[in-house]
């Protein structure tokens, strides 16, 4: 694994840092080529039952690195093909696996660094934390799943207002609207969000990720659809050992103890 990216397991949790903290870990190639493939490989593994994305510094991500960027316009490269090339795999990665994905968001995330922390399934921000999609500034539409992820958060006329004005928006405020889950001290949000991740990892994996499932599929079919879905992974949920012994327990007057299958 790139050192622009580091991964740490903690016993179920894994925690992946972006790491380019002198540069507000802003995203080279090499960085989203390393995010992508760590993260896919963390969807894949049983052993992880919750991921925690995180900055190294005092950002969480400044989004595109600029600077490769215009070294690719004026070299006649294609500098967009890294939204289907890394930021759109990343962002599947985050959204879609099979476990809870937690953003912990530590300073300025803008542009596909806001992005990533939207389609995580949680976000706890420190109150340092501002959040910024300035495309526009720079005369580019969104990309990372911002405009599908961030209106089912916070609503259209808020969603394109912070798209459009491009102005950033403070911890209090993404509390507010409902952009984030929970706002604490910054010298809190590391042990927070661990915390918050372990609680995640102790429970039902596998009902998790067809929760998630179920909320990605309704948010694009209709209602007959979704329900014959819900019924196809509840039948699925119902054969896992989790539910079984969870049912056992219930009736013994137990709490039950999830081994994520």
């Amino acid at each position: 694994m790139a050192d622009s990216v580091l991964i740490e397991r903690n016993g179920a949790v894994a925690t992946v840092t972006m790491n380019r903290p002198d540069a507000l870990n802003s995203l080279t190639d090499e960085m989203k080529t390393a995010l992508r493939d760590g993260l896919q490989d963390l969807a894949g593994d049983p052993a992880v039952r919750a991921v925690v994305l995180t900055g190294a510094g005092h950002a969480f991500c400044a989004g595109q690195d600029l600077k490769e960027h215009l070294g690719k316009l004026d070299s006649g490269q294609p500098p967009l093909s890294t939204v289907a090339e890394h930021y759109n795999p990343i962002v599947e990665a985050l959204a879609t696996m099979p476990k809870p994905t937690i953003a912990a968001v530590n300073g300025m995330a803008a542009g596909a660094g806001a992005s990533f922390a939207y389609a995580c399934d949680f976000r706890i921000a420190a109150e340092s934390a501002k959040f910024l999609l300035a495309f526009a500034n720079i005369s580019l539409s969104v990309d990372s799943g911002a405009s599908y992820h961030l209106p089912r958060l916070i609503g259209q006329a808020k969603a394109l207002e912070m798209m459009l004005l491009a102005k950033p928006v403070d911890s209090a405020t993404s509390l507010e609207i409902g952009m984030v889950n929970e706002v604490v001290p910054d010298d809190q949000l590391a042990t927070r969000a661990a915390e918050f991740a372990a609680t995640l990892a102790a429970g039902p994996t596998a009902a998790y990720g067809f929760i998630k499932d179920a909320v990605h599929f309704s948010a694009t079919h209709p209602l007959a659809e979704s329900l014959a879905h819900e019924g196809e992974l509840m039948g699925k949920a119902g054969q896992t050992a989790d539910h079984a012994n969870a049912v056992q327990a219930f009736v013994a007057k137990q709490k039950p103890v999830f081994e994520g299958r």
